[in-house]
């Protein structure tokens, strides 16, 4: 069984929240809110959070985020670009100065050959830089939602830690 460590991981985001005095936003679909309800657990987390957009349908991300609905035809809603104007968007539609985004296949239904269950596209947006990542989880759709979650969290600190 895997363990997810956002337990140990909110206070140390919340730390450098706080210590760069940033608000975060996320845009969250195949969690359908799991990052923002992990960081609103955290007592105190209206320091630093500032709202989560669930855009779950294709609608959702057109509407709330401004997602280019040509993004969503031409690569589909699980892609790298749809995760990168999901952040952009979370951050141009809030007062959040930093987002993270998440658009994937949690399963067991919806996989392609291109696209399978797992298949995680990931948008962190940090100092004006959009990043992003894909992964591939394993396990069904509650470990790979959990893992999404853990990811998004392990990688905003990383993004936001000092650079060396």
């Amino acid at each position: 069984m895997v363990t997810y460590r956002t337990d140990e991981l909110l206070p140390r985001l919340a730390d450098l929240m706080l210590s760069r005095r940033l608000m975060l936003a996320t845009a969250e679909s195949c969690t359908g809110g799991l990052i923002a309800g992990a960081c609103t657990d955290l007592s105190g987390s209206s320091a630093w959070f500032e709202r989560g957009f669930v855009t779950y349908s294709n609608d959702a991300k057109i509407e709330m985020l401004g997602v280019d609905p040509a993004l969503i035809v031409a690569h589909g809603a699980v892609s790298e670009p749809v995760a990168r104007a999901m952040a952009a968007g979370a951050v141009a539609r809030s007062r959040a100065q930093v987002s993270v985004a998440v658009t994937g296949v949690a399963g067991p239904t919806g996989g392609s050959p291109d696209k399978p269950v797992g298949t995680v596209w990931f948008g962190w947006s940090v100092d004006g830089i959009v990043r992003t990542e894909r992964r591939l989880f394993g396990g069904d759709r509650v470990a790979i939602r959990a893992a999404t979650v853990q990811r998004a969290i392990e990688n905003l600190i990383t993004l936001l830690q000092p650079q060396r």
